[in-house]
């Protein structure tokens, strides 16, 4: 994504610059979801929900045994679906889909996107952190200039480094969502949250740059640097930035999304009440 004070605002500039080409159908875009395997990406925001209480300040059992049923009712992957497919359709134009279709419709690019689904759905997280660790400490010892190339990747998903700034506003979003629905009280207006936030970025974008290290070093795991370098490269390309730049804002805008519903539909709860 672009670098953005607002996620909606950076997302309608991403959408506005693409009016000019013709925007793919809805069937081109089912098939581009299909062969990138975003759809299974777009599936797996569902798993954000689990961070929702915290995210509040609460513990996770804070809103009662019905929490897990509101919460895939919200994050419900049809809904989020139709999202993507009215944003994409804006966004995307026919060169940008061919483009990244044509990488990954290769024998390689449904190895990387077969993977990279296993990642997005894999259930036992804490096992494969710990093996990434050892992964990651083997690999700095006998294969620096592979870490460098992972590291590369990940740089080349997110070229303007604006990721965390989406998921602070992700954050924001739900506070004050959460704030109008009576959830919780805020001491701080928004402008007040992103500054502070802005102090903490150096710290959380040191973790998140370790965090995908080491999904990287794990999820590729199989694969040659030979291979790995021919990914980076594609991922490099300017039409393929273009593409993941409008991905990362879709996904982080139909979080958002999600997140201010999820806050609506909790309007007049308390802490260990039920729906």
């Amino acid at each position: 994504m672009r670098r953005i004070a607002c996620l909606t605002a950076g997302l309608m500039l991403i959408l506005l610059t693409g009016i000019a080409a013709r925007a793919a159908d809805s069937a081109r875009i089912a098939e581009f979801l299909r062969v990138t395997g975003f759809d299974v990406a777009l599936d797996s925001i569902a798993l954000s929900a689990e961070s929702a209480p915290a995210m509040l300040g609460f513990e996770d059992d804070a809103f009662g045994d019905e929490w897990a049923r509101l919460a895939r009712l919200v994050f419900d992957a049809g809904v989020m679906r139709g999202l993507a497919d009215d944003l994409l359709e804006a966004g995307l134009d026919d060169a940008l889909l061919d483009h990244a279709v044509g990488f990954y419709a290769t024998d390689l690019g449904q190895r990387l996107v077969e993977v990279e689904n296993e990642a997005h759905s894999d259930p036992d997280g804490d096992a494969r952190l710990a093996r990434a660790e050892q992964l990651v400490a083997r690999l700095a010892d006998t294969e620096p200039a592979r870490l460098e190339l992972l590291e590369r990747m990940n740089r080349a998903i997110d070229a303007s480094g604006n990721s965390l700034r989406a998921i602070q506003e992700v954050q924001v979003r739900f506070l004050v969502a959460a704030h109008m629905a009576g959830i919780v009280e805020l001491r701080m207006d928004p402008d007040e949250m992103r500054a502070f936030m802005r102090e903490q970025e150096a710290e959380t974008r040191r973790e998140m740059e370790r965090s995908a290290l080491l999904g990287a070093a794990w999820t590729y795991r199989d694969f040659t640097d030979a291979e790995i370098e021919t990914y980076l490269h594609a991922l490099e390309e300017p039409q393929m930035q273009a593409v993941y730049a409008l991905l990362n804002a879709v996904q982080y805008e139909i979080m958002a999304n999600r997140f201010e519903a999820l806050a609506a539909q909790m309007a007049g709860w308390r802490r260990g009440q039920d729906i």
